[in-house]
C-alpha cells in the first residue's frame, strides 16, 4: 500500500480550511442571532402607556395621534395605546389605574376631586389653551347672548356646574334664568337639531359642532361663555394621569408629555397632515366620512392649542384657581379646590 504524504497534507490542509470557514459562519450566525435578540429585546423594553380618549377620536386628540404615527413615543421608549373610554368614562378609568394618561376637562374632574377622600387623578397638559364652548342656537332668534335665552326651550344634560353657568350668565344680563325651558339633551347633530326644531339652543364646543355648522352652511348664533365672564374661561379639555404613576415613574411621564408635545407643535405647523394621522388612525371609522369637518376643525384648532401660551400645555394657576374658586363661591363645591388637581411639573 503506497501512502501519498502529499495528498494527506493537502487534505489536512483542506479540512482546516473547512473547519475555520464553518467556524467563522458559525461566529457570524451567532453573531446576526445575538443582534436579533438584542433588537428584541430593545422593542420590548418599550414603556406600555394607556391613554384614553374622552370620547370618539376627534380634532381635541390629533397630536396624541400624530406622536404616535410618527414615531416620537417610539423614540421616547413608550408603546402608547389610545383606547376609547370605559362606561365608567375616562377620568374613572384613570384613577383605576386602567389608563396612565386620559382626556377629561377641568369642570367635570371637580367632582373627583371635591371628595373626602379625592380620586387619584392630576391634570398634566392643557389641550387647548382657553374655553371655547358656548351657545348655538338658530339665526335671528334673538340668542345673540346670554339674555336671549329668556323664555326660550334649552337642552340640558342636567348638570348642576352647566345650569349654574348659564343661570350666572344671565343673571349678569339681567336675564331670568327660572323662565328658560328645559328638555333632556339627547343631540348628536347640533344643525340638524336647531333645523327640525328640536330645541332653540344647545351647548356646544365650537371646534367641532360650530365649524360642523359652518361646513355645512347652517346659519347659526352663538355666544361663549369666556366672553361674558373670566372665572369661566377654564381648562377644557385637559390630560389627566394617574396620580400613583406620576409618583412611581415621573421620568416616564415627562417622555410622554416631551413626545406629546412635538406631537401638538406638529399638529400647528401642519394641520392637513395631522388630520390624516387622526382619520388613519381612528379605529372606529367615524372620520372617514367626514374629511371636510376633519380638515376644517383641525384648521381652527391650530390656533387654539397653544393661543397666547408660552407653550403647549402649560396651565394657569391663576385661570385654573379662578374657575375653582367661581364653583367654591357658588355652592358647587363643598371644598374649595384652588391650588390643586393640576401640575406643569410634567412638562418639558
Amino acid at each position: 500500500m503506497i501512502i501519498d504524504v502529499r495528498r494527506m497534507t493537502y487534505d489536512r490542509k483542506v479540512l482546516k480550511i473547512m473547519k475555520n470557514k464553518l467556524t467563522l459562519l458559525l461566529t457570524a450566525l451567532c453573531f446576526i442571532f445575538i443582534c436579533t435578540c438584542a433588537v428584541s429585546a430593545q422593542d420590548g423594553k418599550l414603556t406600555q402607556i394607556t391613554f384614553s380618549l374622552d370620547w370618539t377620536p376627534n380634532t381635541n386628540h390629533t397630536g396624541v395621534y400624530a406622536a404616535k404615527a410618527l414615531g416620537y413615543y417610539e423614540e421616547a421608549g413608550l408603546d402608547v395605546q389610545i383606547v376609547q373610554p370605559s362606561e365608567n368614562g375616562a377620568l374613572l378609568m384613570c384613577a383605576a389605574g386602567q389608563a396612565q394618561f386620559a382626556v377629561d376637562a377641568q369642570d367635570t374632574m371637580a367632582a373627583s376631586l371635591d371628595l373626602d377622600e379625592p380620586l387619584g387623578v392630576t391634570a398634566v397638559a392643557a389641550i387647548l389653551q382657553h374655553n371655547t364652548s358656548g351657545i348655538m342656537s338658530r339665526a335671528g332668534d334673538g340668542i345673540t347672548s346670554a339674555k336671549g335665552m329668556e323664555g326660550k326651550v334649552y337642552s340640558t344634560w342636567d348638570i348642576p356646574v352647566e345650569l349654574e353657568m348659564i343661570r350666572y350668565c344671565m343673571e349678569l344680563e339681567g336675564a331670568d334664568f327660572s323662565t328658560v325651558k328645559l328638555i333632556p339633551n339627547n343631540i348628536t347633530d347640533e344643525p340638524a337639531a336647531l333645523r327640525a326644531h328640536q330645541t332653540d339652543s344647545v351647548w356646544i364646543f365650537y371646534g367641532w359642532s360650530g365649524i360642523n355648522a359652518e361646513v355645512n352652511d347652517f346659519d347659526f348664533d352663538y355666544w361663549d361663555f369666556r366672553s361674558i365672564s373670566e372665572d369661566l374661561d377654564y381648562y377644557t379639555p385637559v390630560i389627566i394621569a394617574n396620580n400613583e404613576f406620576l409618583q412611581n415613574s415621573p421620568e416616564t411621564a415627562k417622555a410622554f408629555l416631551a413626545a406629546t408635545v412635538k406631537g401638538y407643535e406638529y399638529a400647528i405647523e401642519h394641520p392637513e397632515e395631522a388630520a390624516e394621522f387622526l382619520i388613519a388612525g381612528d379605529n372606529t371609522g367615524s372620520l372617514e366620512d367626514a374629511r371636510d369637518l376633519v380638515y376644517a376643525s383641525q384648521k381652527w384648532l391650530s390656533d387654539q392649542y397653544t393661543a397666547d401660551a408660552a407653550s403647549w400645555g402649560v396651565i394657569d394657576p391663576a385661570r385654573w384657581d379662578a374657575f375653582y374658586n367661581w364653583l367654591f363661591s357658588n355652592g358647587l363645591t363643598a371644598h374649595n379646590l384652588t391650588g390643586i388637581g393640576f401640575t406643569n411639573e410634567f412638562l418639558p
